[in-house]
């Protein structure tokens, strides 16, 4: 008879049945289970941890393909791999991923997980150990991904340009005031001073890094929500283009992987997020009704929606960046600058994906989504 551990090997294996592995599991010793589950489980988030994953990352993976209390298994996973390491040497933006998924290890002794997690989150048992076990299997069908943040125990001194951090502030202001309007005239000129802001920010530190051999283009996953993720993915590549940036879309797992400088990357997230809450305030008051007879209609009408404030955002953004550019007066000396960056951040991301190839452009279904969401562009506000 096998054992507990050899049991959960197969199943995850696909060598042994899944309802025979967690018949087998129901039925055996607690004691025998409950503490090589959870070890299973804290193991294989490590592997994935040590692979180059994010907790945001991971949590949005099972989030999308898992149900239930899965989701919330992997923040204790976070919290979990977390005990082992001191706060010195956890990267800030790892901890700040971990605090925004509360990750705290409210249990006691790990061999009482399972058990306390039970009555914490109000499932049975046997449901728990089916949450687990499947959640294994998925967890072993994730890859290991390119390291873009040191995992706990390898934090490095953060980058920062002087100054970098007040620009933002004055972006993020800007932009929340763009949010908070509803008057889409009024957000348009917010959005727009935002965009010729991270513009003349952009421009100022290509210049003073010109011959810096320490500055160097960096990777950023964002991750992208469902439903419509294909169209959001556009507006994001639009809102990197006139940022100087280059995005790689990974739709099997919900994030675009964002090459760049920093201070580029840093708009681009800024601005994404904004221009996202933006359009779908204005999808919301343009789209037609739904009701089920609408419902084809409706989704038609949302992606074309997204797809023309992509395209429409991405002109507008790439014209104020065009007027930034010109203000700065001679730009004989920028010109070759941002050549070279933009060399640079292309090789940066070939090295990462060698084999990416370039997206199908999309299919309009619904005219009206369409210039409507041409429109909502136009009003939306860029700084």
């Amino acid at each position: 008879m096998k054992s507990v551990r050899e049991t959960i090997a197969a199943v995850v294996a696909g060598q042994t049945g899944y309802e025979d592995g967690l018949d087998l599991l129901a039925v055996a010793p607690a004691t025998e289970v409950d503490p090589v589950l959870t070890a299973a489980l804290f193991d294989a988030t490590a592997r994935l941890w040590r692979g180059g994953w994010q907790p945001a990352e991971l949590h949005r993976v099972v989030t999308r393909r898992g149900s239930g209390v899965q989701p919330l298994l992997i923040a204790d996973a976070v919290a979990a791999y977390l005990r082992g390491f001191a706060p010195k040497s956890v990267d800030a933006r790892w901890r700040a991923q971990a605090t925004e998924l509360d990750a705290r290890p409210w249990w006691g002794d790990d061999a009482d997980y399972l058990r306390e997690t039970v009555a914490h989150r109000r499932v049975d048992r046997v449901t728990l150990i089916d949450a687990m076990l499947s959640l294994l299997a998925l967890l072993a069908t994730l890859p290991p991904i390119e390291m873009l943040v040191p995992p706990p125990g390898q934090a490095t001194p953060a980058r920062r340009a002087p100054g970098t951090d007040a620009k933002l502030e004055r972006v993020r202001a800007l932009l929340a005031k763009a949010e908070a309007t509803t008057f889409p005239a009024e957000a348009e000129a917010y959005t727009a001073k935002a965009q010729e802001l991270i513009s003349r920010h952009s421009l100022d530190e290509a210049l003073l890094s010109a011959d810096s051999e320490t500055v160097i283009p960096y990777a950023r996953r964002i991750g992208v929500d469902h439903p419509y993720e294909n169209e959001k993915a556009s507006l994001l590549t639009s809102v990197a283009r006139a940022n100087r940036c280059h995005v790689v879309w990974s739709p099997e797992f919900g994030f675009a992987t964002v090459f760049g400088f920093d201070a580029d990357i840093d708009a681009v997230d800024l601005l994404h997020t904004s221009l996202l809450v933006q359009a779908h305030r204005a999808m919301a008051r343009t789209e037609p009704p739904g009701g089920k007879a609408g419902r084809s209609r409706l989704k038609t009408f949302r992606q074309s929606f997204l797809v023309g404030y992509a395209v429409r955002i991405g002109e507008r953004l790439a014209e104020a960046s065009r007027v930034a550019l010109e203000q700065t007066g001679d730009t004989s000396a920028l010109l070759p600058v941002l050549a070279s960056r933009d060399l640079r951040v292309r090789e940066a991301r070939d090295r990462s994906f060698p084999q990416t190839v370039r997206g199908r452009g999309f299919r309009v279904g619904n005219l009206e989504g369409w210039e409507s969401g041409r429109e909502a562009a136009d009003e939306a506000r860029l700084h």
